[in-house]
């Protein structure tokens, strides 16, 4: 049987009955947006390596101990994982982090692409470092609602559950993250898509 194709839910059951090749399937699933939403969060490679692999440390204990619901969606308890990692490590360092969301617009739709041929991933990979610059660049409040929701696919109602506020402050924040990100892509004349 081909592991690769089983899901996230098949994949944990197997782990737990012994089968280490499927939590390798698990992490490799997931690795790129878990990694990326804590380097958007902590903007330094080493220091998101390192909650990276606390974030599967606490994974691989939890699941362990049988307290993982399998209601829920491994991609998103994961990323909330991450998220309180990330928030403890501003609270350590006596920074602070904040949040922002919006349902009317999902700039990383521009980014999806069916054709993947090397010049489509060259452009595509191109359009999301532009992306990431434009997260980067958000006041903190905005760049964390941007980073659940569109990393983490979190809805507005588990962002706002998160990080404690409320669904319309959330959507609010993902407003105003949104109108930055087009006036800087004005200001810059950034081309996001051909």
């Amino acid at each position: 049987m081909n592991v690769t194709m089983l899901k996230d839910r098949e994949l944990i059951i197997q782990y737990l009955e012994g089968n280490n090749k499927c939590f390798e399937v698990l992490l490799n699933r997931h690795r790129e947006k878990i990694y990326t939403s804590i380097y958007l969060f902590v903007k330094d490679h080493d220091l998101a390596n390192d909650i990276f692999q606390d974030v599967f440390i606490k994974i691989i204990k939890t699941l362990k101990k049988g307290k993982y619901n399998h209601e829920g969606k491994f991609l998103q308890w994961a990323m909330r994982i991450s998220y309180n990692m990330c928030i403890d490590n501003f609270r350590r360092s006596k920074r602070r982090t904040k949040v922002s969301a919006t349902e009317t617009f999902d700039i990383f739709d521009i980014l999806e692409s069916k054709d993947d041929n090397m010049e489509t991933t060259m452009i595509k990979s191109q359009m999301h470092n532009k992306v990431r610059s434009l997260v980067d660049q958000l006041p903190e409040e905005q760049r964390e609602v941007v980073i659940l929701r569109h990393y983490a696919d979190m809805s507005f109602k588990e962002i706002s559950q998160l990080t404690r506020v409320s669904i319309n402050t959330a959507l609010g924040r993902m407003r105003y993250a949104l109108i930055n990100m087009r006036k800087m892509i004005g200001e810059n004349e950034l081309i996001l898509h051909t």
